[in-house]
């Protein structure tokens, strides 16, 4: 399958305009979880005074605290879930996308700059640059996503659990998931990884709630 794929790929455009180009296609078609994914988050997000509230009140109690709960959120049209089951849809669509560019076929056959899609950085020694050019912007990425986690942290103005800090670190993995496997997974680590970084913050401010989400709270946390 992934050979058919790959060779029907590397027809339509030079290989790696392909891998970008597809994986645009496949994040537009997953636009629509995404914004599900972005409005349960911040669902989730307005109710969380009222849901510490709760933890405040019925901490002791964990059946009356998790009855409040789910009280407060089906009043407000939303769960604990909301935000988490969309992006849960979408983890096929990457594995898809993660054996096409690191499964041989003719797609891995081309190359970037004379660099094999099919190399890796440590077995390419004579094009060490591209892959430096491809590190270097996947931490400016990661950079920049790791500062709008932070920001949207400090939105919350709430405890932040002990391991935030590492958390942040996180998208800087994929240098180093980039170092490992073949220059394809590189080129398509960057365009996800900027596509998502964009489009999270487009969504941000696109996606309104309901203005009951947040409102009937307060009368639930008694």
């Amino acid at each position: 399958m992934f050979h058919a794929l790959g060779a029907a790929l590397a027809g339509v455009a030079t290989p790696a305009l392909a891998i970008v180009l597809f994986t645009v296609v496949v994040r537009l078609l997953m636009h629509p979880l995404s914004r599900a994914a972005v409005r349960g988050e911040k669902a989730r997000a307005a109710l969380a005074p009222q849901v510490r509230a709760l933890q405040e009140k019925h901490g002791k109690d964990m059946r009356k605290l998790q009855e409040k709960t789910m009280e407060l959120y089906r009043a407000n049209g939303t769960s604990m879930l909301a935000g988490c089951l969309p992006a849960l849809v979408q983890v096929p669509f990457f594995m898809v996308m993660y054996r096409l560019v690191t499964t041989p076929n003719p797609l891995l056959e081309g190359t970037l700059l004379g660099t094999p899609l099919g190399a890796h950085w440590f077995g390419a020694y004579d094009h060490n640059a591209v892959f430096l050019v491809l590190f270097a912007a996947l931490a400016v990425v990661a950079f920049a996503t790791a500062r709008w986690q932070a920001a949207r942290a400090a939105e919350a103005a709430g405890p932040q659990p002990p391991f935030a800090k590492l958390v942040r670190l996180l998208p800087f993995g994929t240098v180093l998931v980039a170092a490992v496997l073949p220059l394809a997974a590189g080129v398509y680590l960057l365009t996800t990884t900027t596509w998502t970084l964009c489009e999270r913050a487009f969504l941000h401010h696109a996606v309104q709630l309901p203005p009951r989400a947040g409102t009937s709270a307060r009368t639930r946390t008694s």
